[in-house]
């Protein structure tokens, strides 16, 4: 499957689970909706969904759509729910339930149609797996988006990150950049002050945004502090959202 999609996006990615993606990408698509953009959001697949009387419900599709103000049905913006808080391939087998992609497909089609920019949140981290042999990888690889990777800040991220972007890159898809999350000012170990310089150095990127660390952010709840919002409206992400070089078939 091949998708040709006609708006600029940006597929959001992280080194791994709980980086903040839903942060990144709620704070991304409202600093988009500030220049007067009409912006889409989807997250394609999402496992450890809620059960209630209409269906399965994610909570990180729930802030998306707030934050984008993306008016279209929750089974639109999350087309492929399961319950168990599981890898996708694992929750699939689980459920007898294989991935739908021809869903995603659809509904990035009608996302694309209806919005002037469309982001797309994966699920946990790159290589993660959707069924066999397809991962999260491959999906973005269908999708053709420039791959934006929300990393940490501390010990431990200069590993994650390059492995990260080296599989964007080895797939032949652009990387965009990296956004740090969670970031503390206030945090005096060396690794937190030096390794913004070299992420950006050893993937040959640049950090288009530093997300500081905060208390305050509940975008399940739909709340994200000024501080949250401010950083990511350092960036133009307009620009960032131009069009991939290559689409591939998964």
């Amino acid at each position: 499957m091949q998708l040709h999609l006609t708006h600029p996006g940006l597929f959001i990615t992280a080194t791994d689970t709980d980086a903040g993606k839903t942060v990144v990408t709620c704070a991304i698509a409202a600093a988009l909706r500030s220049t007067g953009a009409k912006v889409g959001v989807c997250k394609p697949i999402a496992t450890g969904c809620r059960r209630e009387r209409e269906g399965l419900v994610n909570a990180d599709a729930e802030a998306l759509a707030h934050f984008a103000d993306c008016r279209l049905p929750l089974d639109v913006i999350n087309p492929v729910r399961y319950h168990p808080p599981l890898a996708p391939a694992v929750a699939a087998e689980k459920a007898k339930k294989p991935v739908d992609f021809d869903a995603i497909a659809d509904s990035l089609r009608r996302l694309d149609g209806e919005h002037d920019v469309l982001l797309i949140e994966g699920i946990g981290g790159i290589m993660v797996p959707l069924d066999d042999p397809r991962t999260v990888l491959d999906m973005a690889a269908m999708i053709g988006y420039p791959v934006l990777v929300v990393t940490r800040p501390g010990l431990g991220t200069l590993n994650h990150t390059a492995l990260t972007c080296g599989a964007i890159a080895q797939r032949g898809l652009r990387l965009a950049g990296l956004v740090i999350n969670g970031y503390d000012p206030d945090d005096t170990a060396p690794a937190n002050a030096d390794n913004p310089l070299w992420l950006a150095k050893q993937n040959h990127t640049k950090v288009l945004a530093t997300i500081p660390r905060s208390d305050d952010v509940a975008p399940h709840e739909a709340r994200l502090p000024p501080a949250v919002l401010d950083a990511a409206n350092t960036c133009d992400w307009l620009r960032v959202c131009k069009p991939s070089l290559v689409t591939e078939s998964v």
